[in-house]
């Protein structure tokens, strides 16, 4: 104001016209004095300004005014936000309140509060503030249940109503906006009441956290551990000259009063004068255009106040104008200083700790400059543990609903007037494990005679009504009941299932030795008996004389060789190493299956095959078959949705009552929830089952009001005793320690089938094929001059001859190697036959005429003798068969004689004799 009375071209007349009005900050007086005196400027002193309606209340006529006369009125303190459309010439030059909405709402979404009460004085100050409150805190997910108005002119007595509403509220998070005198009285009681100790959040907003350099020490003192709010100001060298010329004035007009800084308000208003002196620099001087007045009496005619196109132009300038003040940087937009940053102080002592900041981009740190945690608050009660937003109501004891039910004690049970049960266990276990204090009392839903007052639906509402804290039984969670409660997270298994009655399906019959095999493995199993039997037929038929003989006897062969070995009784020798490496494996297979089988049919002989009477729930639809269900359940509903009449459904009260149902046939299953059906099973395991589709439901949980506080941290409780060792032997306890036979739908038999041994049967199929392939590759190579015509073209048209003249024949020493002593063996092991003792003799002589080539040049040929062989009989040489032989004989002496000559043609070899020996025993015998 100084600068501007000495402006180089104003004269005092002039500006004191311009600055007719600067009200100091305090309470304003009457609104009606305020309308008259602007009136009077406007009418008598034609002022092209107004500066200072400090309040909302008087910046609201002020700014018809103002309207009315194109005069700018300029408030500094009002905390309504201008309405730009209505009332273009109300300019505010302090900080819009949303912004301070924003930053209350950025510290409460910090410490994860997720409801708080806002407590203010019911003026128009806080008409637009408290829904930017309440939008900006719905942004970050808080809840506002309930708002705190405080009239004005409230008593005492008012206030400690107010109070007490307070903490019947289990809210303990509060935003407080209210005047300085008012403000101080109510945290006085609210002090005096106990609701500044631990537990407690309380925020104020600029206009309150002012009151420390207002009122001073007083409020400090009932205000511990408050966090307020208050524009930041940058500390300056400018700041500081200012606050000590303001401490010298203060000193001199008030003697004896401490001075402190002045206020942001204050400071708004020192910038204030400054950009209305700059304006009108900018605008230039112009003489008052205000029409003359009718009359110069101080009338207050409200339609008799003309324009000033001077005052126009004057906003024009004051719009535009920018500059750094004490305040900060001076921008006026939409009406209004634009807002920047915010202060956040903690009160500590005597002092005011600023411990973070907020900002329109970073929101809240503890760094202006960079993002960094907050200072260390001390909340009230010297607190510093963060306080969770709530807490129980004062002197509050929570009121908790039990069921009252005939059947299914273990779960909760009322016995010498204390609630007892799995569910009471749980639920005192989470409570107890909770961080504070929760004093309990427990209450029947009963009346007067000791019965249920109704069903668990009436149970649950009666929390809605208000009458108990929180319902703790086996209520089952169901969307409908929480349109009207809050439940935790189940504690129990959750889905209904069918119980029904089982019996032995598994009948003794002759033929029972059959049902450990399916007919695929029993076929397979076959097949593959013979598959083994010819592979080895056909390896060994050639080398081997068990495996030759009559085709009648050798098919009976590969049959009886096959099966023996399902008892590894088979006696022939098996002299080629493929057969053998096939009837190994083919053994282990064996083995296997012989094992299988022996434990398969003696399960199906020894141990009962418990099966249920019915297995689905449309067999019951289609048979109309009875139902029970737990009585005053919600399982009506249920069984009404799957399609089941609803006269073929029979309430029930206990396991008792299940099990009588169900062995007369009353009913032919039950349908309930699982946890009732396992108690029930921990009696009746022997008899019963559970079987068909789970129905999916949310298990048992815990009814609270909605909006309560105490749920979320119960459901953190449960989750938490879940993966603890107690609640499994809760459960072991409840349900029993074993588990009952349970069936379901995709119930198999129990034979055993193709599938599990066929990788098996692959492995032995394919080493059976393989040494047939080998054992084929083989005998064809050892014979390939068989296959050559005069030595050199092939004859493929010979080749089937070929074969099957090799297959029969057996192996022809020419292509063999010779072996030790196989051919003496032979001799001694053979049968009394004459027709096999000539073949082994003409063997013999083949072998000793046609052996393998000689080591060396002149290396004598090996010779054989058969001294050791016994002579026929007599009988037998006069015999037909003994007749034939020798005929036979003959025969294959003259043919060894040709093939001699024919070899020592075609290749040279070391002449030897045949043994006098063998011609002699040889004719002897025939």
């Amino acid at each position: 104001m100084e600068r501007l009375l000495s402006s180089r071209s104003y004269c005092r007349t002039c500006s004191a016209r311009l600055l007719t009005c600067l009200f100091r900050h305090r309470r304003p007086p009457p609104p009606r004095g305020i309308d008259r005196r602007g009136i009077d400027l406007l009418k008598n002193v034609c002022v092209q300004a107004i500066v200072g309606p400090q309040t909302s209340t008087q910046a609201k006529f002020l700014a018809e005014l103002g309207n009315k006369s194109s005069v700018p009125i300029i408030s500094f303190s009002a905390n309504s936000p201008s309405r730009s459309g209505q009332t273009p010439y109300f300019i505010r030059t302090a900080w819009n309140d949303s912004s301070q909405a924003e930053a209350i709402a950025a510290l409460v979404q910090k410490h994860s509060w997720r409801e708080v009460i806002p407590v203010f004085e019911d003026d128009d100050s806080n008409t637009r503030f408290i829904p930017d409150l309440v939008g900006a805190l719905r942004q970050v997910d808080t809840h506002v249940s309930y708002r705190c108005k405080i009239h004005p002119s409230a008593t005492e007595a008012d206030l400690k109503s107010t109070i007490s509403s307070l903490k019947e509220n289990w809210t303990s998070v509060f935003v407080v906006r209210m005047s300085h005198t008012l403000a101080r009285n109510f945290f006085k009681l609210a002090k005096d009441e106990g609701m500044m100790d631990r537990g407690f959040v309380w925020i104020t907003a600029y206009s309150l956290t002012d009151i420390f350099d207002v009122v001073g020490s007083p409020a400090l003192d009932v205000m511990q551990g408050v966090i307020g709010l208050k524009p930041y100001v940058q500390d300056t060298v400018e700041l500081h000259k200012l606050s000590q010329r303001w401490r010298k004035k203060y000193q001199l007009e008030n003697p004896g009063i401490s001075a402190s800084i002045p206020s942001v308000y204050g400071l708004y208003a020192y910038d204030t004068i400054w950009a209305l002196a700059l304006a009108a620099e900018k605008a230039g001087y112009v003489n008052s255009d205000f029409g003359p007045s009718v009359t110069n009496n101080g009338s207050t005619d409200f339609d008799r106040i003309d324009t000033s196109k001077a005052a126009e132009k004057l906003r024009g300038s004051l719009l535009d104008v920018t500059f750094m003040g004490m305040s900060g940087n001076f921008c006026i937009a939409d009406m209004q200083l634009v807002s920047v940053n915010y202060t956040i102080i903690n009160i500590i002592g005597q002092k005011r700790k600023v411990v973070g900041y907020w900002t329109p981009g970073s929101g809240i740190s503890g760094s202006l400059n960079v993002k960094a945690d907050l200072g260390t608050i001390r909340w009230p009660g010297d607190n510093e543990n963060v306080p969770r937003g709530w807490l129980l109501p004062m002197n509050k004891t929570l009121q908790i609903g039990v069921p009252v039910k005939p059947g299914f004690d273990e779960f909760v049970k009322f016995e010498n007037g204390k609630p007892k049960g799995f569910c009471i266990d749980v639920f005192e276990a989470v409570i107890n494990a909770l961080s504070y204090d929760v004093p309990l009392h427990y209450k029947p839903f009963a009346d007067k005679k000791g019965n249920s007052k109704g069903t668990y639906d009436d149970l649950v509402y009666s929390v809605y009504r208000k009458e108990y804290d929180v319902v703790v039984g086996d209520i089952t969670i169901l969307a409908n009941r929480s349109r009207y409660v809050d439940f935790t997270l189940p504690y129990t298994e959750s889905g209904v299932r069918m119980l029904v009655p089982v019996r032995d399906h598994r009948q003794k019959t002759a033929w029972t030795f059959l049902n450990p095999l399916t007919a695929d493995l029993w076929l397979g199993a076959g097949a593959f008996f013979v598959f083994t039997g010819f592979v080895v037929w056909c390896i060994e038929h050639r080398t081997n004389k068990d495996f030759r003989g009559p085709p009648g006897s050798q098919i009976g062969l590969v049959f009886y060789f096959s099966f023996s070995t399902l008892v590894f009784a088979h006696r022939e020798r098996i002299l080629n190493n493929l057969s053998r490496i096939a009837v190994v494996v083919w053994l282990f297979v064996v083995l296997i299956l012989q094992q299988s089988y022996t434990a398969s049919l003696s399960s199906v002989l020894t141990v009962e095959q418990l099966q249920p009477t019915v297995t689905n729930l449309e067999e019951v639809i289609r048979n109309r078959s009875y139902v029970g269900y737990l009585n005053d359940s919600f399982l009506p509903v249920l069984l009404k949705r799957l399609k089941i009449d609803e006269s073929k459904i029979i309430p029930l009260d206990s396991p008792e009552q299940y099990n009588e149902a169900l062995t007369s046939g009353r009913v032919a299953v039950i349908i309930d929830e699982i946890p009732y059906l396992k108690v029930f099973l921990k009696q009746y395991c022997q008899n019963y089952t559970m079987v068909g589709p789970t129905y999916k439901l949310d298990g048992f949980g815990y009814a609270f009001p909605r909006g309560s506080p105490l749920a979320p941290d119960i459901s953190r409780g449960i989750l938490k005793f879940a993966s603890d060792d107690r609640m499994v032997n809760m459960q072991k306890e409840l349900y029993g320690a074993t588990s009952c036979l349970d069936k379901d739908d995709s119930q198999t038999s129990s034979s055993l089938t193709l599938l599990s041994f066929q990788g098996l049967f692959i492995i032995t199929g394919t080493s059976s094929v393989l040494a047939l392939i080998m054992h084929a590759v083989i005998t064809i190579y050892n014979n390939r001059h068989e296959f050559s015509s005069d030595g050199s073209q092939s004859s493929w048209p010979r080749w089937p001859a070929i074969l099957s003249k090799l297959f029969h024949e057996g192996d022809n020493p020419s292509n063999t190697p010779i072996k030790n002593e196989p051919a003496i063996e032979n001799v001694d092991g053979a049968t009394e036959s004459p027709l096999n003792i000539t073949n082994h003799i003409i063997e013999h002589l083949t072998d000793m005429d046609t052996g393998s080539p000689p080591e060396g040049e002149g290396t004598p040929g090996r010779e054989l003798s058969v001294q050791g062989t016994e002579p026929l009989s007599f009988a037998y040489m006069h015999s037909e068969r003994g007749h034939n032989g020798a005929a036979s004989l003959s025969r294959n002496l003259s043919s060894i004689r040709r093939r001699q000559i024919t070899f020592s043609r075609s290749k040279p070899f070391t002449s030897r004799r045949i043994s006098p020996c063998v011609i002699s025993r040889t004719t002897s015998r025939s």
